[in-house]
């Protein structure tokens, strides 16, 4: 009977998941209006029944898609700050989990985020979803860069709020412009830009990491 059950459940996550990924993948290639929910079974290998019966409808998928790269999006970016106390490497890497493709998604990610934005816009449902999700991502970013303000005890200009606020700003505007000129928007630029902010060119020559 266990086994049963757990047989089930896991069916259910696994069905839950591929419709998520297919949402991903559909919604940041064709947009939300243009794809149907029928459209979305049919390329997670699911039935619109099992959308309805989890999701209720793309509206509700769209929610658990908000959910699920909310947390992707602050694994990526915190994740980039733990194990080097070099400035460079660290917004280098928080600059790559942005505009780099990436194995699972391609590079859906900043497209996806575009989609979800614009129709947040729209929505007063999802943007109030939206608006939490950004204001999670900053908060846990603006924490990461305290820890590593604290690590290497170069304090931020700003309190962590605000700091995850501005940086998180940096990546997404530049990476819009990056994604169609990326000759026009280097990372090195980038790179620069963030060090600008967080003040470690204020420094004295002797003390900057």
């Amino acid at each position: 009977m266990a086994r049963t059950v757990r047989s089930q459940t896991q069916r259910k996550s696994e069905t839950r998941a591929r419709l998520i990924d297919a949402a991903a993948d559909l919604y940041a290639r064709k947009g939300f209006h243009a794809v149907s929910a029928e459209a979305v079974a049919a390329s997670a290998g699911r039935t619109t029944g099992a959308l309805y019966s989890h999701f209720g409808g793309k509206e509700g998928l769209l929610l658990a898609l908000l959910e699920v790269w909310k947390e992707r999006t602050a694994d990526d970016l915190t994740a980039e700050l733990a194990g080097s106390s070099d400035p460079a490497a660290h917004f280098g890497a928080m600059w790559g989990s942005i505009t780099r493709p990436m194995a699972d998604r391609g590079d859906a990610w900043l497209l996806l985020e575009m989609e979800l934005w614009l129709h947040g816009a729209r929505s007063p449902l999802v943007g109030t979803r939206l608006a939490e999700r950004y204001a999670e991502i900053r908060t846990q970013l603006g924490e990461g860069l305290a820890d590593w303000a604290a690590t290497t005890g170069l304090p931020l200009p700003r309190p962590p709020a605000e700091t995850g606020a501005l940086v998180l700003g940096v990546l997404l505007g530049c990476a819009l412009q990056h994604r169609l000129d990326p000759h026009g928007v280097p990372d090195v630029l980038v790179v620069g830009a963030l060090r600008t902010l967080l003040g470690l060119d204020d420094l004295p020559r002797k003390d900057r990491p």
